[in-house]
C-alpha cells in the first residue's frame, strides 16, 4: 500500500511540475514574442527581404526552441544535416506540434513557409509575421491554395528564398504522417527544384492534444535530396511520403553520434 501511495505521490508532484514549467514557458514566449513583434514592425522596414529572415525569424526561432530546452527539458538530435544542398529547393516535413515550426527556421536562411491566413490576424506575432511574406492560405479553397503555393512558391525559389511546406496541413499524433497534399511535390516540379524530406518526432514530447510539455530529446532527420527532375509531382510526392514514414517507423531505435542540443 506504502509504495502505491509513494507511487500516487511521485505521479502527482511530476505532474504539478510539468504543469509549472509549461505555465512557465507560456508565459516567458510571450513575452519574447510581443517584444521581438513590436521591433520588427517597428524597425524591419530598411532591412532587405532576405535579410528579414535571418534576422528576425531566425533569431525569434531560436529564442523560442531554448527557453523551451532551458524552461521544459525539450532537447533535440539532428542526423542529416550534411544532406541541405547550398541551392534553395522545397522543404517537407510532417507536421506534429509546434516545436518544429520554429526549429526548421534555424535550418536555412533566407525562407518563407507556408502558413494559413488565420495566423497574420494574431495581434503582434501576425502582424510581424506578414512582413515577411509567408505563403498565407485559404485551407477551405484547396485548388486556389494549390495554386498560390506554386505561383508564390516559384517566384521565391527563383530569388534565391528556401520554401517550407507541411504537406499534411495539419499537425497529426505521432505514427505515420497523415494524408499528403501534392502541393510541394508539384511546386519543386514547376520550380525545376529538388525535395528535402524531414522527419522528426517533436508529438512526442510537444504534443498536440494537449499544452503540456513532456521532457525529452526529439530526434530530427534530414533526408538525402530526392532529384525531381525524372519524377512526376504524384511519384515525388510519394518518394517524400514513404522516406518520411519508413524514417518515423525506424526513428525510436535509431542511433546518432550527432550533438543533442
Amino acid at each position: 500500500m506504502s509504495s502505491a501511495v509513494s507511487s500516487a505521490t511521485t505521479r502527482a508532484m511530476d505532474t504539478t511540475f510539468t504543469v509549472i514549467r509549461t505555465t512557465v514557458f507560456y508565459l516567458s514566449l510571450a513575452v519574447w514574442t510581443v517584444f521581438w513583434a513590436i521591433l520588427m514592425i517597428l524597425f524591419i522596414y530598411p532591412f532587405r527581404f532576405k535579410l528579414r529572415h535571418q534576422i528576425f525569424v531566425k533569431t525569434w526561432s531560436m529564442a523560442a526552441i531554448h527557453l523551451c530546452r532551458l524552461i521544459c527539458g525539450i532537447r533535440w538530435q539532428v542526423e542529416g544535416r550534411e544532406n541541405i544542398p547550398d541551392t534553395p529547393c522545397v522543404i517537407i516535413s510532417n507536421h506534429q506540434s509546434t516545436w518544429e515550426t520554429f526549429f526548421l527556421q534555424t535550418l536555412v536562411t533566407p525562407q518563407i513557409q507556408v502558413v494559413k491566413q488565420e495566423l497574420l490576424k494574431i495581434p503582434f506575432f501576425g502582424w510581424a509575421l506578414k512582413q515577411t511574406r509567408p505563403i498565407a492560405i485559404n485551407r477551405k479553397d484547396a485548388r486556389q491554395a494549390l495554386q498560390q503555393v506554386r505561383d508564390q512558391g516559384k517566384a521565391a525559389l527563383e530569388r534565391g528564398i528556401w520554401v517550407l511546406i507541411f504537406p499534411e496541413g495539419t499537425r497529426t499524433p505521432p505514427g505515420e504522417p497523415g494524408k499528403f497534399s501534392r502541393g510541394g511535390a508539384s511546386l519543386a516540379k514547376a520550380a525545376d527544384v529538388d525535395i528535402i524530406p524531414i522527419a522528426h518526432n517533436a508529438g512526442a514530447f510537444w504534443p498536440n492534444d494537449s499544452w503540456l510539455k513532456r521532457p525529452g530529446t526529439i530526434k530530427v532527420e534530414i533526408g538525402p535530396v530526392i532529384r525531381t527532375a525524372t519524377l512526376s509531382s504524384v511519384q515525388a510526392n510519394d518518394a517524400t511520403r514513404q522516406w518520411i514514414t519508413d524514417t518515423l517507423h525506424e526513428m525510436h531505435c535509431g542511433h546518432s553520434t550527432d550533438k543533442v542540443y
